[in-house]
């Protein structure tokens, strides 16, 4: 076959396949008989073969893995993927309507979707073509498994019409496909996934996408993360259009009139959801209106106007065979119940939280019991009742002790509060607790000073305080079990990158009772530098929005320590920053800037500065930037090729402005 020849057969047949490949695993309406389909395949693989320039990027060729990768590299989602509220039954779905009408007034519609039971992911396409594929991560930072990703067949990888948009889907693995790949695994004496959804994350962080084309995994798409110029105005349009553009969606979705028919259509799935040819763990309820979802907007961790119904737990029987306690890095004795261990929606159980004395005396919880567990919000497993009629007289009641477990020092239980507390500064329990929250993702972020590392060089006396983290050695790290020089290297680094972290990180490190990383944030923005901070006044501290009376005396309590000014002193000494890098927060009362108080919207492409610098700098300034327009923007900043949100502003009388105008306010 000559070069021309080879060119249009293989055209040919790629379109052909495609299209078959679209009729099969998208309309689930297949044309052709899979021995067809896999004919014209090996014919098209000869071609490729023999003509390797004929393999375009959309080939489905590509579908059954490509070259073995040996890093997955990270990725900044432009758009952070947010995770969503939870409701665990009719009143909570009841007071998430209430508190979106007070938002948006009573005329609110819902779209109610599926909540599949797989892995999130980002999909990016540019002129119709796809060009990568990640993981949701943290929310903001994932992996590229775009190799992976194109092994799945009804995820298309050219678009039936040439756009440039990002969307959100679900990864998953169908039932079907988890049987046959766990029957594989045990002829092979391999161990078998749990469930689908952990099949499907194992297969899409396999560096080889030839194992990932072998799992047929499966994938919905749920959103659009950014709807640009498509003049898109609701949600369940943004589903329509992507089915138009050749992605997969569920069809099971609906729209409704009101949060009665929310709680009709979760109701119905509660029945049918094991009829399902694949898992899910919930119901997703969003507001349909993109106005309405913009005017409701997001907090730091989840938007408000969008909702996760998880179905009630599956419960089982099982035997509870002890009682352990545990000292976390504020004192407090938490019992954990040891079980015989379960298969439990999906995953061997053998611990579960018992919370504090007064839940085990209320429940009549005794060792040896046989005991309902179940996984609330199919997360955490905790023990639901006892069968008492069960009992057969062996069974132990538990004594809660007086004294620490780790470092023998009389517990107390602080007026109000139903745990028991180690009030031991030196308790050694306490203080690696405490080490290993230092040295965490939201806090230091400090990689390679996972819980093992740090419990091993507490046993070994090397850190007593977090400064200590700051003095290890070379010498002493190589000393270590299983410490290697590329481990320690990087380990040193890591720790030496963490000094210039912004004071927040530190601040929330620290462990301030009361203080988590959003009111740690709100302090280092305040204050601006560890020194202001240590000498704020309780007056001072509750003179803050978000800062209450309780918190406001923990921190004055913390820093008044003499053990903690010392500490601070150290970390100084060594180097730590002692000062918050971010953009100062100023107050609408305060700032004298044009944005203060105002709405923004920005659109279009920015010449000078990003989207997000220029976020930035407007909410420094006391603005607010929001994601849609609405009839609460009060003003839209437009690059080049600004479409329907430009549009939709002058139809409102909205002021807009160039970048070169916004760029002169924000000089000023």
């Amino acid at each position: 076959m000559d070069f021309q020849s080879a060119e249009k057969k293989a055209k040919d047949l790629q379109n052909l396949l495609n299209q078959y490949s679209y009729e099969y695993h998208v309309l689930d309406q297949p044309s052709v008989p899979d021995a067809e389909y896999d004919r014209l395949l090996r014919e098209l693989i000869e071609i490729e073969e023999q003509f390797p320039e004929l393999q375009t990027p959309d080939s489905p060729t590509l579908r059954v893995g490509g070259e073995i990768l040996t890093m997955f590299n990270k990725v900044q989602h432009a758009i952070p993927m947010l995770s969503l509220g939870n409701a665990f039954g009719e009143q909570d779905l009841r007071d998430f309507d209430r508190r979106v009408r007070q938002g948006v007034g009573d005329n609110v519609s819902y779209v109610c979707e599926l909540k599949i039971d797989g892995l999130a992911v980002s999909l990016i396409y540019e002129d119709g073509m796809f060009v990568r594929g990640a993981t949701r991560g943290d929310g903001t930072t994932g992996e590229d498994i775009s190799s992976n990703l194109r092994t799945i067949r009804s995820l298309p990888i050219r678009l039936k019409e040439p756009v440039s948009l990002e969307v959100r889907g679900e990864a998953f693995m169908p039932k079907k496909s988890f049987e046959a790949l766990n029957k594989a695994r045990k002829e092979r004496e391999e161990e078998p996934f749990a469930n689908p959804r952990n099949a499907a994350a194992g297969s899409l962080r396999q560096l080889d996408p030839k194992i990932a084309a072998s799992r047929n995994l499966d994938v919905f798409l749920y959103g659009i993360a950014n709807i640009g110029d498509t003049g898109i105005d609701s949600h369940s349009e943004g589903l329509d259009f992507l089915e138009r553009l050749g992605f997969k969606t569920n069809k099971e979705r609906r729209k409704v009139a009101d949060i009665e028919g929310v709680i009709e259509y979760v109701n119905g799935w509660v029945e049918k959801r094991p009829n399902l040819p694949y898992d899910i763990d919930g119901i997703v309820i969003k507001v349909d209106s993109l106005d309405q979802q913009a005017e409701l907007g997001t907090t730091a961790k989840s938007p408000r106007w969008a909702i996760a119904y998880k179905f009630p737990a599956e419960e089982v029987v099982t035997t509870l065979k002890d009682i352990e306690l545990s000292v976390g890095r504020t004192g407090v004795v938490t019992p954990t119940a040891i079980l015989e261990p379960v298969q439990v929606a999906g995953t061997t159980v053998g611990r579960a939280s018992l919370h504090n004395e007064d839940l085990i005396r209320e429940k009549d919880i005794k060792i040896g019991d046989k005991v309902v567990v179940k996984k609330a919000g199919d997360i955490i497993p905790e023990v639901v009742n006892v069968l008492a009629e069960q009992r057969t007289g062996d069974e132990v009641e538990f004594q809660m002790p007086t004294h620490c477990p780790e470092c023998e020092s009389e517990l107390v239980r602080i007026e109000g509060e139903v745990a028991l507390r180690c009030i031991n500064p030196k308790c050694p329990a306490q203080i690696r607790e405490g080490l290993i929250h230092f040295v965490s993702r939201d806090a230091m972020n400090i990689d390679g000073l996972g819980e093992r590392v740090v419990s091993q060089l507490f046993a070994e006396k090397l850190i007593k305080d977090v400064a200590d983290i700051y003095k290890l050695t070379r010498e002493q790290l190589l000393a270590l079990e299983r410490m290697g020089e590329k481990s320690v290297n990087n380990l040193l680094s890591a720790i030496e990158t963490s000094k210039a972290n912004s004071l927040e990180k530190l601040m929330f490190g620290l462990g301030i009772r009361l203080v988590g990383a959003k009111a740690a944030k709100t302090l280092a923005q305040e204050f601006g530098t560890m020194d202001q901070l240590m000498q704020a006044s309780r007056d001072e501290l509750t003179a803050i929005n978000e800062i209450g009376d309780k918190m406001a005396d923990s921190v004055v309590t913390y820093f008044d320590s003499d053990e903690v000014k010392e500490l601070i002193s150290e970390l100084k000494a060594v180097g730590v920053n002692l000062e918050y890098k971010g953009p100062r927060k100023v107050s609408v009362e305060d700032s004298d800037s044009f944005f203060a108080g105002k709405t923004v919207v920005l659109t279009g492409k920015l010449e000078q500065l990003s989207r997000n610098e220029a976020k930035e700098k407007i909410e420094a300034l006391g603005g607010n930037v929001a994601g849609s327009v609405s009839k609460k923007t009060d003003l839209v900043i437009a690059g080049e090729d600004a479409g329907s949100k430009l549009t939709k502003a002058e139809s409102l009388g909205i002021e807009v402005w160039n970048e070169e105008r916004m760029l002169e306010e924000l000089n000023k």
